[in-house]
Formats: C-alpha cells, sequence, structure tokens
C-alpha cells in the first residue's frame, strides 16, 4: 500500500542531524505543520515516501547531458536504464508517441516545446492569465511574452466558461503558429477536440498544459487531451502525486525537434533522482489505488463546491470538473488576500487567485482557488468536505474574530489526527 505510509516512518535523518540540526528542524517543523494543516493548495499534493526516496537517492550527484545511449559524461549506464524506465512507463500511461521526461519544470517543458517549432516573433494563442491560463503561456511578464507575439481568449462573462466560437473567431483573425490550451484556474474539462479543429483551421499547432490535471488524466477519470494535441506538457507533483519536474508528450514527428530544443536548446544536465522518481510515480499511477485517490479528488470537489454554493458563496462556472474550486469572494465584500491569510491562521492552507473580473481593477485580488488532490490523499472524503465546506465559511464570515479561529483551528487539528499524512484513516466523524 504505497500510499497509506505515515511520514513518522520516514527515517530520522541521522546525517543531516549532525550536519546541520538547524535544516534538520525546518524540515522536522515543516513535517508537523503539513500533518496538521489542511492542505488545499491545488498545485500541491502528498507524495508516497518512495518519491522522497528517490529524490534524495544518490543518482543525485549523477550528472548527464544528452539522451540514453548518446551522453557527453561516462557512467551513465543506470541513469540510461532509470531514463528508458521513464520514458517507457509515461509512453504506456498517457498512451503517448513520444515523451521527454528531463525537463526541470512545467515552464521549461512548455519554454521547449515552444522553441521546437517557433521562432522569435512568431504568433501564440493562449487563455489570458486572469481568466484561467498560466504565466508561462505568454503573459508580457514571461519570457515566453517577451519573445513571441502573443493573443489572449478567455471565457465566457456569463457563464464563465471557454467559448469556442470566439476562440476559432480570433484565431481566425489572428492566424497564430501555435495555440495553447490548459489552465491553472479553470475548473472545467477543456473540450481538446474542438481546439484542435481550430488549431487546424489555421494551420497551427495545438499544445495542451496539463501540469494540473495529469493525475486525473493519467487514472482516466477526465477526457485525455493526448489524442487531439500535438504537445502535452505536464508536472509530476500536483494530482499526479510525485515528485517536483515537468515531462513532454508528442507526436513522433516532433520528437528530435523537441528533444534538441530541451537539451542543448534550453537545459544543460538533468537531475537523474528527479527523473527516478518521475518513473516511480508513473509505476504507481498504474496501480489501482492510484485511481480510487483521483476518484475522489473529483468527487470531494464536486461536494465542496456544492456546499460553498449553498452558503451563498459564487462559485466561478458554476462548478468543477476536476480538483479545483474557483470562488469569487466579492459577493460577501472580503479580498482573496484577506481570506488566505485568514484560513491560514485556522490552519487551511489556500491561495488567493485572481479572476475575470478583476481584469478591470488592477492589483485586485477578488477570488480564492481551492484544491482537493491533497485531502484526497489522506483519505478524507465526501463527509469530509462537509465538514471543511462549514469550517472555510466560518473563516471567510468571521475572519476579524480570533475566538472563531482558534477554534476552527482546533477542529482542524482533530481532523488532521484522524487522517494522518499517508496514515491508516478509521474514516470516523471528526467531530459529534
Amino acid at each position: 500500500m504505497p500510499f497509506l505510509i505515515s511520514f513518522r516512518d520516514l527515517s530520522p535523518m541521522k546525517a543531516l542531524n549532525q550536519d546541520d540540526p538547524q535544516i534538520a528542524g525546518l524540515i522536522q517543523n515543516e513535517t508537523r505543520r503539513i500533518e496538521n494543516t489542511l492542505d488545499l493548495i491545488a498545485a500541491e499534493n502528498h507524495a508516497p515516501p518512495s518519491i522522497m526516496e528517490a529524490l534524495g537517492s544518490v543518482f543525485n550527484t549523477k550528472t548527464i547531458e544528452g539522451y540514453p545511449g548518446r551522453r557527453y559524461h561516462a557512467g551513465c549506464i543506470y541513469a540510461d536504464e532509470v531514463e528508458r524506465l521513464a520514458m517507457s512507463r509515461a509512453k504506456r500511461l498517457f498512451q503517448a508517441e513520444h515523451v521527454n521526461v528531463q525537463p526541470h519544470s512545467g515552464t521549461s517543458a512548455n519554454l521547449a516545446v515552444f522553441f521546437s517549432i517557433l521562432n522569435p516573433g512568431d504568433k501564440l494563442l493562449s487563455m489570458t492569465l486572469s481568466h484561467g491560463g498560466h504565466l508561462s503561456h505568454g503573459h508580457p511578464a514571461s519570457i515566453a511574452g517577451k519573445c513571441f507575439r502573443v493573443a489572449h481568449y478567455g471565457v465566457n462573462p456569463e457563464t464563465g466558461r471557454i467559448d469556442y466560437e470566439d476562440v476559432a473567431k480570433i484565431a481566425e483573425d489572428f492566424r497564430p503558429k501555435m495555440i495553447v490550451a490548459g489552465a491553472s484556474s479553470y475548473p472545467r474539462c477543456i473540450d481538446y477536440g474542438k481546439l484542435a479543429e481550430v488549431a487546424v483551421s489555421v494551420s497551427a499547432c495545438l499544445l495542451v498544459d496539463m501540469a494540473h490535471i495529469s493525475g486525473l488524466v493519467a487514472a482516466g477519470i477526465i477526457p485525455s487531451p493526448v489524442p487531439h494535441a500535438d504537445f502535452v506538457t505536464l508536472t509530476c507533483y500536483k494530482t499526479m502525486m510525485g515528485g517536483r519536474g515537468g515531462v513532454i508528450l508528442c507526436k513522433d514527428r516532433y520528437a528530435k525537434s523537441i528533444d534538441r530544443a530541451l537539451f542543448p536548446g534550453c537545459q544543460g544536465t538533468s537531475p537523474v533522482n528527479v527523473i527516478a522518481a518521475k518513473a516511480v510515480i508513473f509505476k504507481l499511477a498504474m496501480e489501482k489505488e492510484f485511481e480510487t485517490i483521483q476518484k475522489r479528488t473529483v468527487e470531494n470537489a464536486a461536494v465542496l463546491a456544492a456546499v460553498l454554493a449553498e452558503k451563498g458563496y459564487t462559485i466561478l462556472t458554476g462548478g468543477t470538473d476536476t480538483h479545483q474550486v474557483i470562488v469569487d469572494l466579492s459577493p460577501v465584500g472580503m479580498t482573496g488576500d484577506t481570506a488566505e491569510t485568514s484560513l491560514e491562521q485556522a490552519g487551511i492552507i489556500l491561495n488567493k487567485n485572481v479572476i475575470p473580473q478583476d481584469e478591470t481593477h488592477p492589483g485586485k485580488v477578488s477570488g480564492i482557488r481551492i484544491g482537493t488532490a491533497a485531502v484526497a490523499a489522506r483519505g478524507m472524503g465526501v463527509r469530509e468536505m462537509a465538514l471543511i465546506g462549514d469550517l472555510l465559511d466560518r473563516v471567510i464570515r468571521n475572519s476579524n474574530g480570533p475566538e472563531t479561529l482558534a477554534a476552527v483551528r482546533t477542529y482542524v487539528s482533530e481532523l488532521c489526527n484522524r487522517f494522518p499524512v499517508y496514515g491508516n484513516h478509521d474514516g470516523g466523524d471528526a467531530w459529534h
């Protein structure tokens, strides 16, 4: 049962305690923080101890440049096996034609895709940041935004969902060389088939960034973009439940250009320990327990969205298909910043989030983004989501009340004790 081992069973860090007790202490403090707070950050999860062991292995010291069988350093016999395992498992898991497992991050993966077929000044069409897109998709502050001519599409102001006809019109006028789909704060499944049709109509390539939803896709809980997209990028530490680092999936015809764009184009040596952790999570993702956790993640998000809606909150798009719930707090007179701070004081960890209406008010953040992957990994289910929804509501409506924050913190601690990270869960009621 690889997902049900407590942090308490991890090594006691004897060498680190001796060499640097200050850092060892901070790691122990972070372990306690994780155990005693509810992690509702959509971009985080709890990784199995086997991932931690791979990340801390001797592969951390191995230098590689190039690809298996074609390295620029000797001594790569086992590093080559690790990378080949990671690639073959990812191909099988996602039904991909070609895989590159070397990207340091999701952003590195996206940049490699961009520079595999685009030249500086080429046109890129992507989802605008405030409507759910990602910084690396061509925001002016990113390197992609500085290198390419970028246009953006957004969501329908009435439904909060992508208007595919509008995307087609923008693409027809702008004539991009690449269209980017995928988002960091869009809670609905994307119709990749429709976007692929739009891309074909303007002779563009389609990149799908599924960093947030890759675990849900791997488990078959939501549709995969792989059959529709020329390129797919992902990260391994969100719903995927693994270590950090990015991955590129692509059609065979782009394999050579992707590999060249990643190395030597965007990166030098890639960490073998991180590639090993990727291989481990791809193996674990093929097991029934992983699928169960991913199903629970989506069920939990749907319940939490419904509970908050019943309490009068505005839920963007009216609900969710994934692990995310995006809440507009402006009707209750609170900013995302204030909610994030107050909730952290009560032991509930999430992040403030820009929403579409904030476009007209620079600097304003009216929303919060809630993710259910980490609590699902702890074994919490729909019953606990009702309790968490109630706790969220109590803090938001009483953010200036220290007694309320203290009481909620106590409830959170009790709930966390019943569902320790990867520990054995009795599934009982947290409170009566």
